[in-house]
């Protein structure tokens, strides 16, 4: 059998929002790259989903979901009023919401990245701080400046699957101006920044589940380990599934 046929599936969400390249001038469908780049490094096939349209039954011919970074999340959904400086998109929200519930409830291995760990927290019933600067006016500079990202320290609990994977600590890429705030139901922080700040969930469960509050895929280039993980754990579901299908051999036939 070809390599190719057997590297896991990974579902990657994206965002809609106007672009412009040659003579190009719309709205577009858009995935930064060092996501793309940093699953097919680790050995993955990835499959983008649009934000617009994507149905959660797509998850049956995936093997994995990563949930990538982006604008906040409405709000309304953890019961407060917006921020000033909260910016959010409703049908995105919808979209990453219905597909994360359906990955979990499916028992996919999931990686979610900053605005991703931020939807599992909601989505779990947690809330979230909406402006850092705001309650940690002496804490990390986790967004420089526009595309800027800064590095953050984090320790990592020993007892995790992040621990598992990236030892005590490392130093990471931050860019966000929002943070976890109340802890979702059935979800654990497992590293975080010198100033208290949660910078790793994972589910109280044994499911493969980590979710950054920093983006991993900054740093691919010299720190290949997460991605690495994460992929691996979408293979091994893979071989799991094939396993129990019948060969041909086995087929019965009438």
């Amino acid at each position: 059998m070809n390599v190719s046929d057997v590297r896991p599936l990974i579902g990657i969400t994206t965002y809609y929002q106007h672009a412009t390249w040659g003579v190009w001038n719309g709205e577009a469908a858009i995935l930064p790259g060092n996501y793309l780049h940093a699953v097919v490094d680790a050995g993955g096939i990835p499959v983008l989903l649009p934000p617009r349209g994507t149905g959660t039954k797509v998850l049956d011919t995936l093997d994995g979901l990563l949930v990538i970074g982006g604008s906040d999340v409405d709000p309304s959904r953890y019961g407060e009023n917006a921020h000033p400086t909260t910016e959010f998109d409703t049908e995105r929200d919808s979209h990453d919401f219905a597909l994360l519930g359906a990955a979990e409830a499916l028992g996919l291995p999931i990686l979610c990245v900053c605005r991703g760990a931020q939807v599992l927290n909601v989505a779990h019933g947690g809330s979230l701080l909406q402006h850092l600067p705001d309650v940690l006016p002496e804490g990390e500079r986790y967004r420089c400046a526009p595309g800027v990202f800064s590095d953050t320290r984090i320790t990592i609990d020993p007892e995790s699957l992040a621990h598992s994977i990236l030892g005590d600590s490392c130093t990471v890429s931050s860019y966000h101006h929002q943070g976890l705030d109340r802890i979702g139901k059935g979800l654990l922080v497992t590293a975080r920044s010198a100033d208290g700040l949660p910078q790793i969930l994972e589910s109280t469960d044994d499911s493969w589940l980590i979710a950054t509050q920093y983006h991993p895929e900054e740093k691919r280039l010299e720190d290949r380990r997460l991605f690495a993980a994460f992929v691996a754990a979408c293979g091994s579901r893979t071989e799991a599934v094939s396993d129990t299908k019948p060969t041909p051999s086995e087929e019965i036939t009438e």
